[in-house]
């Protein structure tokens, strides 16, 4: 059962670099790959392959696949969008994702940028702010998560008004980060040795630069190969790395006791699995719980009272329900022409994901200026397949006639994950 975290409590919760095994794992058997697709200007709804995109043919070829660059990860990923060219003549919108994220396994970002007064801003937080924000990981690996997504965010806002690129542009963020954590008591730290580091040699080996850097790409390709290319014959990773698999298959479900493993990384019984969130603006972040809406971000509007008072506060004044007659939002990255009213400092959640956790909704304010949180959980609980699931709510964005760029990422949870759950972080070292 999955439970909001208010406060991360007083246990000590591992957050170090990788050790030497993992990094090695990451890197021969892993599905890496960062996805960021910013120039989409169809009129028709574009549902997102994962695979190669750039013809129909190889659309054709990714369709009757029957691999994914998901395999392995306990969550995957669908992204559609439009520009609704009945209103818009340009799409503004920006979205990214990075499966095992900052070099963890099974670790994942998933963002939306939705710009306005041009898409400078918007394409360059889907280009960098998951840069900012692994780099603010990993130089301050015990922070509270929350606390570097702030720090990544304000970073973010402040690179942009130094550099000058966007003008008046701005944009919304709506940041989300799926995670494992484990806790660890003084027994067990002092049998392990401490916290295990990385040496310089093996952290050479699955930089930051190749896993994300390099990998942003037009139109959306993967920037490194796919989990079956790096197995063996029989579907398994290599004996080297047999230790990140469960022992005893008794304890798997019977539809799942096979010699290949589903997940790459598999929890022991004192990982928590935690999401973390940001946003800043209007783009929302939907959690669905056993079938219940649970939004995991706030809307910074001029219609808000708590936003208006922080606005006069600062010396802005709202004309017609916009800061100084000009934006219907009160926090955005970008803007830097009215930076004292319109801050970068974003909201931020904390959540304990448990097996009644299903998905995650994105979207821009195209979607939720005509569907609640509960239609649009309601709209697609039966539909398994994300791209699916968000081509749904976009094709129904445009049906209630919204006026707005659409962009919707669903993250489908796996929660069989939580059914390989190892006994003891003691067997991993076994």
């Amino acid at each position: 059962m999955g439970k909001d975290i208010l406060a991360l409590d007083n246990k000590k919760t591992s957050r170090s670099v990788p050790g030497k095994d993992v990094l090695k794992f990451i890197k021969k058997h892993s599905t890496a790959f960062l996805k960021h697709q910013d120039n989409t200007d169809e009129n028709d709804t574009v549902e997102e392959q994962v695979e190669d995109n750039e013809d129909q043919g190889s659309r054709e070829k990714s369709e009757n696949s029957t691999s994914s660059p998901f395999n392995g990860l306990s969550f995957e990923v669908g992204v559609s969008e439009n520009r609704n060219s009945h209103y818009r003549q340009s799409m503004e919108d920006v979205h990214t994702y990075v499966a095992n994220f900052a070099e963890r396994l099974d670790w994942g970002y998933f963002a939306i940028f939705d710009g306005h007064a041009g898409k400078q801003t918007a394409r360059w937080c889907g280009s960098n702010l998951h840069n900012i924000l692994y780099d603010n990981i990993s130089r301050h690996e015990d922070m509270d998560l929350r606390d570097n997504l702030n720090q990544a965010f304000r970073d973010a806002d402040e690179k942009i008004g130094q550099l000058k690129i966007a003008g008046s542009s701005g944009c919304t963020a709506a940041v989300a980060v799926l995670r494992w954590e484990e806790e660890i008591n003084a027994e067990e730290e002092s049998e392990l040795g401490g916290t295990s580091k990385v040496d310089a040699q093996d952290k050479e080996n699955v930089t930051s630069k190749e896993i994300h850097k390099e990998g942003i790409q037009e139109r959306g390709r993967n920037i490194l190969d796919t989990v079956q290319e790096n197995k063996t014959t029989t579907g398994e990773p290599e004996k080297a790395e047999q230790g990140l698999k469960i022992e005893n298959t008794k304890q798997l479900p019977s539809a799942e006791a096979s010699n290949s493993m589903p997940f790459d990384f598999i929890p022991t019984k004192k990982h928590r699995r935690m999401l973390y969130t940001a946003n800043v603006g209007d783009s929302r972040i939907v959690l669905c719980r056993h079938g219940q809406a649970k939004r995991l971000s706030y809307d910074h509007k001029s219609t808000d009272c708590w936003e208006q008072k922080r606005i006069a506060n600062n010396g802005g004044i709202m004309l017609k329900s916009r800061v100084n007659g000009v934006l219907a939002i009160t926090r955005a990255l970008g803007d830097c022409y009215m930076k004292n009213l319109v801050v970068g400092a974003p909201y931020t959640t904390s959540t304990e994901i448990g097996d009644d956790d299903e998905f995650l909704i994105l979207a821009c304010d195209g979607l939720w200026d005509v569907c609640t949180d509960q239609q649009a959980v309601d709209l697609i609980r039966n539909v398994k397949d994300p791209k699916k699931a968000s081509s749904i709510l976009c094709k129904y964005a445009l049906e209630q006639m919204t006026t707005d760029n659409i962009t919707v990422m669903v993250v489908r949870l796996d929660s069989r994950v939580f059914n390989y759950r190892k006994e003891s972080i003691r067997s991993l070292y076994k």
